[in-house]
């Protein structure tokens, strides 16, 4: 299993760098997320090994359970939907949330960051299409809260966008979406955000697209760790 990982990894990157000369990049400007969720630590230990040092997690209790039995000196991502309720978990857990979609969140997370001394980085999830089975902002939403947090949550930084853009077979089709993210983020940055130079985009299917439009961070679970097996969590 240690060499089948090894091997994927080596494969993305291959991938990545190919991309990226595409477009007229560097490789090392992109951050290759390992998604370790419904995986076992055992895995991210193997990620690790093989030079991997960024992984994500989309629920809180799963994350609490595995960061304990993995290295200290990896920077976990909190990737999925967080309840409000959750927010004290994560606080000085992660360096970063991908998923702020509301100010109700971020008001929480401020508060909680305050509370631990900390400044918490953080990605507004954009759900461009409108899919209703999506967490996300609105296009025209994310610019009022933005300004919103930036007003009113002083350990909140806003580091930029993430999207989850329509599953397509032909990654064509969502470059689109792709595209409207970076659009987004440069229109943050000309407001002042200075500090929002991140896009949270493309997956194991897809993150070769989003490299040619711009992504700096990739997640990517089943192209690493294989097919998942959701019977096991």
């Amino acid at each position: 299993m240690q060499e089948t990982i090894r091997s994927r990894i080596d494969g993305i990157r291959s991938r990545m760098e190919s991309a990226a000369q595409r477009c007229g990049r560097r490789p090392e400007e992109i951050t290759l997320i390992a998604v370790s969720k419904t995986y076992p630590a055992s895995d991210v230990d193997l990620a690790a090994a093989a030079g991997i040092k960024d992984f994500g997690e989309n629920k809180v209790q799963e994350l609490l359970q595995k960061q304990p039995q993995t290295a200290e000196d990896l920077r976990w991502h909190f990737i999925g939907h967080l309840q409000t309720n959750k927010t004290k978990n994560v606080i000085g857990k992660v360096c970063l949330i991908h998923s702020v979609d509301s100010m109700h969140l971020a008001e929480e997370i401020d508060r909680r960051a305050a509370a631990a001394g900390t400044v918490q980085e953080v990605l507004l999830q954009v759900n461009a299409a409108g899919e209703e089975t999506k967490f996300g902002l609105s296009d025209e939403d994310v610019v009022p809260l933005a300004e919103g947090i930036a007003e009113n949550c002083s350990n909140v930084r806003i580091r930029g966008l993430m999207q989850i853009p329509p599953y397509e077979e032909d990654t064509d089709k969502v470059r689109v979406w792709f595209k409207k993210l970076y659009v987004l983020k440069e229109d943050l940055q000309r407001r002042g955000f200075k500090y929002a130079d991140i896009l949270s985009m493309g997956m194991s299917h897809d993150f070769e697209t989003a490299i040619e439009e711009g992504a700096t961070h990739i997640r990517v679970g089943t192209a690493i760790f294989g097919e998942r097996n959701y019977n096991k969590q």
